[in-house]
């Protein structure tokens, strides 16, 4: 057994460790330098824990898949998404990226995180309590998988129409997201952006940071910029997106 799992800011990355403390199995971020073919040909059970975005995988872990799909073929699956509201089928999300029938899922769960960007969440209390309440969740997650227990969260008939009614919104939310990242001239070109972003999206050229229009919306540069001078989709910079630390 072993975890995948893609992280914008820390949230997934949380649940995927204590996934695989709970589990005793390896960890590991599709953005590592590996042999993924041969990692995931070498095991029987596969799980995978990403957040969600309006009830759709993120477009880099999207990629991953498609790029070692004929790997997974026949594999036991165990899904977690990350989220801060409810995004219905999240989980099935991920299980209808494959052919039908082509694995098994035996266990799918999702996790309520703090949001990576709204403001929603600046309270501390209620950033620690998601965060406290994580760990006896997957606990029991956990032992229900060693006892042999499924459970699919996101797999029923509601989930499901709540999903087709939120996916739609990611699609065009992706491409103007490629299309409009603004940074402003409180911008250090620090390159902590560049360094940090999962897609290699962003670059310094010509005394500016640009981009290449291959955003995966996981609003890593928004959280990591020390002088908070990104956003996406608005000319106006809203401050009061910039309120934690990435979780460790």
């Amino acid at each position: 057994m072993l975890i995948f799992y893609f992280s914008g800011t820390g949230n997934s990355k949380y649940i995927a460790q204590l996934f695989a403390q709970n589990m005793n199995c390896a960890c590991c971020s599709i953005e590592q330098h590996a042999q993924f073919d041969m990692l995931i040909k070498s095991a029987e059970t596969i799980a995978f824990c990403y957040p969600v975005y309006f009830s759709r995988v993120p477009r880099i872990m999207r990629e991953f898949v498609q790029k070692y799909m004929s790997s997974f073929e026949n594999k036991k699956l165990i899904i977690f998404c990350t989220q801060h509201m409810f995004s219905g089928d999240g989980a099935r999300a991920f299980y209808a990226l494959f052919p039908k029938n082509y694995l098994r899922v035996i266990y799918a769960e999702h996790f309520f995180m703090p949001s990576n960007v709204t403001p929603v969440t600046t309270d501390d209390k209620k950033i620690k309590s998601y965060i406290k309440k994580a760990a006896p969740k997957m606990q029991k997650v956990c032992d229900n998988i060693k006892s042999g227990r499924s459970y699919k969260r996101g797999f029923n008939i509601a989930s499901r129409a709540l999903g087709l009614i939120q996916a739609p919104l990611l699609a065009p939310a992706e491409r103007k997201a490629c299309r409009d990242i603004k940074i402003t001239h409180d911008c250090t070109l620090c390159g902590i952006c560049v360094s940090s972003c999962p897609m290699q999206n962003l670059k310094i050229e010509s005394g500016a940071v640009a981009h290449k229009n291959n955003c995966t919306v996981c609003y890593r540069c928004i959280n990591k910029c020390p002088q908070k001078a990104i956003n996406f989709f608005s000319a106006r910079i809203k401050k009061q997106y910039y309120f934690k630390e990435e979780l460790k």
